[in-house]
C-alpha cells in the first residue's frame, strides 16, 4: 500500500520505498525469529550474539554491539539472559580488568551448531523469492542506504 501523503513525487517515493523496506523486513523478520523463539526459546539478539561469537571467537560486548547492531545496554540483557541459561560466560580480559569478555559455554556451542543450519535455511527460503543476482543487489543497496551514501 503506497503512502496517502500528497507531497512531491521526491517525498511520495521516497515514503513508498520506506513502506515496503519495513513491510519487507518485518515479513522476513517474523518468519525467521518467530520460529526461533517458538522451536529454540531464543530472540533475535540472542541467535546474533551466539552466530558471532560461534564464527568470529570470544568477543568484547561492546564488540558484540557492533556485530549485531544493538545498544550497549541492550547487549548486557541480552548475555546475561545467555549467561544465566548457560550458553555463554564472561570472563575479564587478562591485559584490562575493566573488559568483559564474552565466550560460548558446551551447551552454547551445542546449541548453536543446532539452531544454525535450521536458521540459514529458513534464511535462504525467506529470500527465495529473489535471484541471486537480485539478492546480490539487495544487499547491495540496503548497505549504500545504511552508509548513508549517495555514491553507487
Amino acid at each position: 500500500m503506497p503512502t496517502h501523503f500528497k507531497g512531491t513525487p521526491q517525498e511520495t517515493s521516497a515514503l513508498d520505498a520506506l513502506i515496503k523496506l519495513f513491510r519487507a523486513s518485518n515479513t522476513v523478520s517474523g518468519r525467521l525469529f518467530g520460529t526461533l523463539q517458538k522451536e529454540h526459546g531464543l530472540t533475535e539478539s540472542q541467535l546474533g550474539v551466539l552466530e558471532a561469537i560461534h564464527f568470529l571467537g570470544p568477543m568484547q560486548q561492546t564488540g558484540l554491539c557492533g556485530k549485531i547492531l544493538r545498544s550497549g545496554s541492550n547487549v548486557t540483557t541480552v548475555v546475561d539472559n545467555l549467561e544465566r541459561n548457560g550458553l555463554v560466560r564472561r570472563e575479564r580480559d587478562a591485559s584490562d580488568r575493566r573488559v568483559q569478555v564474552v565466550h560460548l559455554t558446551d551447551a552454547g556451542k551445542k546449541l548453536i551448531a543446532r539452531v544454525f543450519p535450521d536458521h540459514v535455511e529458513r534464511v535462504v527460503d525467506a529470500l527465495s523469492p529473489l535471484s541471486r543476482d537480485e539478492q546480490k543487489e539487495l544487499g547491495r543497496l540496503c548497505r549504500k542506504l545504511g552508509l548513508g551514501n549517495t555514491q553507487p
